[in-house]
C-alpha cells in the first residue's frame, strides 16, 4: 500500500511565503507529521511519501520517501501526482481559510482516495459557530454565542462575560482571546469571529477513529492551555479518573450522533465542569482531522493507530487496548510517563 501523508505547514503549504514559518503551527504540525509518518511506516508493506518545505531539511521522516518542495508550481504538481498515485491520502491541515477543505477537495478532484472526513463534515465542523448551533439544537451542550463581524469596533454590552472571542474557522488557538467585559479591546481581526460564553472547568479532548462501522473512541485526554488569556495549546495527558473519562466519552458520542456521518480522525474538544454529574460539561469545538493529541495517544495504545485508521475506513472492526494511562505529552511531540 502506498500512503501519501500530507501535513500542510511542513509540506510546503506556505512555500510561496518568504521568511520564517509560524512557530506554533510549525511545532504542532511537525509533531503530528513525524508521529503519523512513523506509524504508517511501521505497517507491513506500506510505502509512505511526504512533501517537505525546503526550509525544513532538518525535519526527518525515517523509513519514508520525502520530496523537497521549492516553489508553488512544484507543490501543485507533486501534490496532484501523489494524491492520484497513492492508494490512500491523509491530509493534516488547519481549517482556517478553508485550507483543509480545499486540500481534501484536491485529492478527490484528482481521483485520489482520502482518509479524511467527508466534504460535508468538514464544511460544518470547520465553522465553529455553525457547529455549536447544530449541537445546541440537537440537545448537546455547547457554548451560546454570536457572530462578531469584521469592523465592529466594540464588544457587545448585552452579552454574558467572561467570554471567548475566536475566529469562526480558527485552529491552534490562533487569534483567540478571553475577554472579561465589553470594555475589553481585543486586537482587530480581518474576518468574522465568534463571541461565545466561557465555560468554567477543565479542558479535555476525545479522539475518535471513524468509519462505516462506527466510531472507536480513544482514551480521553486533558488539555494544558496557557493561562495568559490566549488559550494556547501546550499539551496534555490521559485522564486517569474513570468517572471523568466516561463523562468525556459519553459527550463525544452524543456529539458525533448529532453531526453528519464522520470518517477518519475526529477530535472533540470539551470542558468537564465542576458538577460531578456532568451538568456543566460542554463541547467547545469539533476538529475534522488528526489533532496534536495523537503524539501522546499513540504511546498509550498497544495497537498502531495508523493501521486502526486504515481498518476503520475499510469498514473493519477496530479494537484498541490501553498500554498506559500514565502518559503526558507536549505540543512539540515530547512524551513522558507521569509519576504515580
Amino acid at each position: 500500500m502506498h500512503v501519501f501523508l500530507y501535513e500542510w505547514i511542513t509540506g510546503g503549504g506556505l512555500i510561496r511565503e518568504s521568511g520564517s514559518l509560524p512557530p506554533t503551527l510549525l511545532r504542532e504540525g511537525s509533531a503530528m507529521a513525524a508521529a503519523l509518518a512513523a506509524d504508517f511506516a511501521k505497517l507491513p508493506d506500506c510505502r509512505v511519501t511526504l512533501l517537505r518545505d525546503m526550509r525544513l531539511e532538518s525535519l526527518q521522516f525515517p523509513g519514508c520517501e520525502v520530496l523537497d518542495i521549492q516553489s508553488g508550481a512544484e507543490w501543485r504538481e507533486e501534490f496532484a501526482r501523489l494524491a492520484a498515485a497513492a492508494d490512500r491520502t491523509l491530509v493534516v491541515a488547519p481549517e482556517f481559510d478553508h485550507i483543509l477543505a480545499k486540500l481534501t477537495d484536491r485529492v478527490a478532484d484528482g481521483g485520489g482516495r482520502t482518509l479524511n472526513a467527508s466534504a460535508e463534515f468538514i464544511a460544518l465542523t470547520a465553522d465553529k459557530h455553525r457547529t455549536a448551533e447544530a449541537l445546541r439544537q440537537a440537545g448537546v451542550p455547547a457554548p451560546a454565542g454570536r457572530l462578531f463581524d469584521e469592523g465592529e469596533p466594540k464588544l457587545p454590552a448585552d452579552f454574558r462575560y467572561p467570554a471567548v472571542l475566536k475566529p469562526v474557522d480558527g485552529a491552534g488557538s490562533q487569534d483567540t482571546y478571553l475577554v472579561t467585559s465589553h470594555h475589553d479591546e481585543p486586537p482587530a481581526y480581518a474576518w468574522t469571529r465568534r463571541l461565545e460564553q466561557f465555560h468554567a472547568g477543565r479542558p479535555a479532548s476525545v479522539t475518535a477513529i471513524c468509519g462505516p462501522a462506527g466510531a472507536t473512541f480513544l482514551p480521553p485526554t486533558w488539555q494544558r492551555l496557557s493561562d495568559d488569556g490566549r488559550m494556547t495549546y501546550l499539551g496534555g495527558g490521559l485522564i486517569g479518573e474513570a468517572g471523568l473519562a466516561d463523562r468525556a466519552v459519553e459527550l463525544a458520542q452524543r456529539t458525533l450522533a448529532a453531526l453528519p456521518a464522520a470518517r477518519g480522525f475526529v477530535g472533540i474538544d470539551l470542558i468537564l465542569g465542576p458538577n460531578v454529574f456532568g451538568d456543566e460539561d460542554a463541547v467547545i469545538e469539533v476538529n475534522p482531522r488528526a489533532t496534536t493529541s495523537y503524539v501522546g495517544l499513540r504511546q498509550a495504545i498497544h495497537q498502531n493507530l495508523a493501521g486502526a485508521l486504515l481498518d476503520s475506513i475499510e469498514g473493519k472492526p477496530v479494537e484498541l487496548s490501553v498500554r498506559s494511562r500514565a502518559i503526558e505529552f507536549a505540543a512539540d511531540g515530547n512524551v513522558w510517563l507521569t509519576r504515580s
